[in-house]
């Protein structure tokens, strides 16, 4: 609720005339009379009152008039204080309202106290009739002032609470009509309280009974635009926006021109009510009335620009102010220290901008592109966003297409010479691992590391994440190059890989048949101090295996089997294609049956291999036996299997068994490659043999290619969206620093 100052002046001034009020406030004035060491009255709002600071007010006469002196009170302090300059207080007190509207608590543009409890008491001693237009009169004394005033007492919450449950003009007229006549202030400001406790009915009949007052010219009192602004306030809080049109109405009806509190007013109201686009048709119909927008009115079309979302247009809203501004067209009012209300509004552009991008990245339509452009149109308005709102626009990216943004935001406040979340770093690498970005989050990294702030556990664990994700696409292809590379640059920013990042590059190896890096990986490997487990010696196996060094696989198995690592499945099968591979088929029975013992009972893969084996080295005869084998062991061959034996058997002259394995396979529902299909065809051919080719049925199409076995960095560049411009791969980065300088 408004309250009352009275300040001391210790100055010989007049009071400087006021044209209007600041946004929705009714009763606000403030003055001194030409006396020395005389007091200023200064009724204002306060801090968290919704009603608006009043900036203007009206010349009081020279010669002091002969009234009723009246010291009233709403929420009294009696100071010592001298005129304030004029920069004060004034507008900008609004405007620094607005500026804190937050998105959740948009009712209003400040907060204000609850209704009438926070009227107090008026003291009144009659002198004379108050001036319609003066809003306050003198106040006698400096002794008086202090508190030693004399009169009688009227106790205005008392009262308030009396008029709360009138509901029209007869039933106000019953409490009031036996009270002093009170000052127009005091009506005010119970016409709001009346709002803020809902009790819209109260206010309305308050106004009623004083316009039949005003009619039968009963009192001093009368209408004016205060009052009707005070009552469309009170519309405002209780939120009954339906009794507006009324209120208008009864404003041209009793000839009372709007003022720019009352289109102001209007406007958070149509805001409130989601009709924005009206409420800056209002705000450009001001100047066609020849009233001069005020700072507030300014930053309350800026806020209809933030409930439209309408980023681009606030900007080019306060672009067009500035412009108005620094021609001198607008600022022209003695008591509006523009230059601190322009700051104001810049400030309140940039909380709209920030908070329409947010918004944005909340709803996900098309965020990215428009963020970006709202940025650039930003720049060019010099509009400056805190490093605290790039970092909370940073939060709000979560999604794969906000990478681009977080990225933009992350650079500009690097540029910006300032300090940079920890947290927010590492947000920004995690998004990026989520948009596959995995290079640009090592970037990242690396301004952690060179820049600053000092990366911390969970930089770590999202920098190695992404990094295995590297590593897992070098393995899955083969690509082992850059597998060795991204080992090396992990060493190179302090992050020791662990067993699976080595075991990776192992299995890229093992896949592109690199037999001599596979080795040096693992010695590198060992020397760091990671020791192997048996994915990185089934790994080792495998190339040294594709490598035909089977005694030097031995040695490895040996090896293996020495340290305490028990084979898995897949190391008993390479073992038994390296001896299939030898033809020590006798070994290759120990193997399986070591296998069932040991409790790692072979599956259609072993059995597999060593079929593949066989086909190979040309044994056709003894692939088939395997096969029969496995059948026999309860095994159900796959395509792979038929494919292999299918291979074996037609390279070994014997077609019309591949034919008949061929046609069994069929007949099974297995899906066989066209390569089994030619294999048949071409031995049939080679060798004689008669086959129906009906049975047979037509050529297979082509299955899809299996995932190539890649050596060139090139190629990694395209999956791991890795920049181009890297050096050609150097056999040497195989080995450690301390290798190579031996």
């Amino acid at each position: 609720m408004p309250y009352l100052n009275v300040w001391s002046s210790g100055t010989n001034s007049s009071m400087l005339p006021h044209v209007e009020s600041e946004l929705a406030s009714s009763s606000t004035s403030v003055f001194t009379w030409r006396k020395t060491d005389s007091w200023v009255l200064a009724y204002s709002p306060s801090h968290n009152s919704t009603s608006d600071h009043v900036s203007r007010s009206f010349r009081c006469p020279r010669d002091k008039p002969k009234f009723r002196k009246q010291v009233f009170c709403l929420r009294t302090r009696v100071f010592p204080f001298r005129l304030p300059k004029k920069d004060f207080l004034g507008p900008s007190f609004a405007v620094a309202q607005a500026s804190d509207v937050r998105e959740q608590n948009s009712q209003s543009f400040t907060r204000g106290e609850r209704g009438v409890g926070a009227l107090t008491c008026v003291e009144l001693e009659e002198k004379g009739d108050l001036s319609h237009n003066v809003e306050f009169g003198d106040v006698g004394s400096e002794e008086e002032e202090a508190g030693r005033v004399k009169g009688e007492k009227v106790d205005v919450r008392a009262l308030a609470q009396s008029l709360h449950f009138v509901r029209n003009a007869d039933e106000v007229d019953e409490v009031l009509k036996d009270k002093v006549e009170l000052p127009l202030q005091v009506y005010s400001s119970m016409i709001r309280g009346f709002g803020k406790d809902k009790k819209l009915n109260s206010a309305m009949a308050l106004v009623e009974w004083l316009r039949r007052r005003s009619k039968d010219d009963i009192g001093s009192v009368s209408l004016n635009v205060f009052i009707y602004n005070s009552l469309l306030g009170s519309i405002k809080e209780a939120g009954k926006y339906n009794f507006v049109d009324k209120v208008m109405n009864d404003m041209v009806s009793e000839g009372v021109e709007p003022n720019v509190v009352t289109y102001n007013t209007l406007m958070r109201i149509y805001i409130e009510q989601g009709r924005e686009l009206e409420a800056l048709n209002l705000f450009r119909e001001m100047p066609k009335k020849r009233l001069f927008p005020s700072p507030a009115s300014y930053s309350t079309a800026l806020f209809a620009y933030r409930r439209l979302e309408d980023g681009f247009g606030a900007i080019t809203f306060f672009v067009e102010t500035r412009e108005k501004y620094q021609n001198g067209e607008i600022g022209n009012i003695e008591e509006e220290n523009w230059e601190y209300e322009f700051a104001k509004l810049e400030d309140f552009t940039i909380r709209i901008c920030y908070q329409v991008m947010r918004q944005w990245l909340v709803k996900g339509e098309k965020a990215s592109t428009n963020i970006l452009k709202l940025l650039t149109d930003m720049d060019k308005a010099r509009l400056q966003p805190s490093r605290a709102e790039y970092e909370r626009l940073v939060w709000a990216c979560t999604r794969e297409e906000h990478y681009v943004v977080a990225k933009e935001l992350y650079n500009r406040i690097r540029e910006m010479d300032t300090e940079i979340s920890l947290s927010v770093c590492n947000h920004i690498i995690w998004l990026m691992g989520k948009a596959k970005k995995w290079w640009a989050a090592l970037e990242i990294y690396e301004d952690l590391l060179d820049k600053g702030p000092k990366p911390n556990n969970m930089s770590y664990e999202l920098i190695v994440s992404h990094f295995n994700i590297l590593l897992s696409a070098a393995k899955k292809r083969g690509i082992w190059r850059w597998g060795v590379r991204l080992l090396n640059k992990m060493e190179e920013k302090g992050l020791r890989p662990s067993s699976r990042e080595w075991n990776a590059v192992l299995v890229a190896c093992s896949k592109a048949s690199e037999t001599t890096a596979a080795v040096q990986i693992f010695r590198r490997m060992v020397e760091k101090g990671e020791k192997p487990t048996v994915i990185s010696y089934g790994a080792l196996l495998s190339a040294l295996e594709k490598g035909k060094l089977y005694d030097e696989a031995l040695q490895v198995w040996k090896h293996m089997i020495k340290v305490g690592i028990e084979p898995n499945l897949y190391a008993y099968t390479i073992m038994a294609s390296i001896y299939t591979a030898q033809g020590k088929f006798n070994i290759v029975d120990s193997i399986i049956k070591e296998m069932v013992s040991t409790g790692v009972e072979p599956t259609v893969v072993t059995f597999n291999a060593v079929i593949s084996a066989c086909a190979r080295n040309g044994m056709g005869s003894v692939a088939y036996e395997w096969f029969q084998r496995m059948k026999t062991q309860n095994i159900t061959p796959n395509e792979v299997s038929y494919e292999m034996l299918i291979e074996a058997l037609a390279n070994d002259g014997k077609p019309r068994l591949a034919y008949e394995l061929y046609v069994r396979a069929i007949s099974e529902g297995l899906s066989l490659s066209t390569k089994a299909y030619d294999a048949v065809i071409l031995s049939a051919q080679a060798y004689g043999a008669t086959i129906d080719l009906s049975i047979l049925g037509p050529r297979p199409p082509e299955k899809k290619k299996r995932v190539q076995i890649r050596k060139s960095l090139s190629e990694f560049c395209n999956i791991a969206d890795v920049p181009r411009r890297s050096r050609p791969f150097d056999r040497e980065e195989i080995f450690t620093a301390r290798t190579k300088g031996t």
